[in-house]
């Protein structure tokens, strides 16, 4: 496991930057993942067993109700896997998210697994919504 965690000392933005990559083993399969964290913003690519970029979504949260919306921008037309993901990760963090995924289609166990070490990530990186 990699990681990085700048500091943006250009007096802009929150003035921070955190980067974050690693990989975990599941069911003999092995998932890549790589996090950056903005300033109100998220960017997470998960890759399973290359390095291409998959699918890519945007998810925000809309208001004044408390959903998100996601958009595909590369892929997705009829493989969806990554979007669930997107829209989740919205509503637990509160933040915009793309998300770049290269997970097989119709491994549904595989993509729960995959979101599940992504939030335990994200949830030791400080990144989580609090709870009201």
């Amino acid at each position: 496991m990699t990681e990085l965690s700048i500091q943006d000392t250009s007096g802009e933005g929150d003035g921070s930057l955190q980067i974050s990559s690693f990989s975990e083993i599941s069911d003999d399969v092995t998932l890549h993942f790589h996090i950056i964290c903005l300033h109100k913003q998220i960017y997470a690519w998960i890759g399973c067993n290359s390095a291409k970029l998959g699918h890519l979504y945007a998810a925000a949260p809309t208001r004044p109700s408390n959903i998100a919306g996601v958009t595909s921008l590369i892929g997705g037309a009829s493989d969806n896997t990554g979007s669930g993901i997107a829209r989740r990760l919205v509503l637990k963090t509160g933040l915009n998210i793309v998300l770049a995924c290269n997970i097989p289609k119709n491994c549904p166990m595989l993509e729960a697994t995959a979101e599940k070490k992504l939030v335990q990530k994200l949830i030791s990186m400080g990144y989580t919504k609090p709870k009201v």
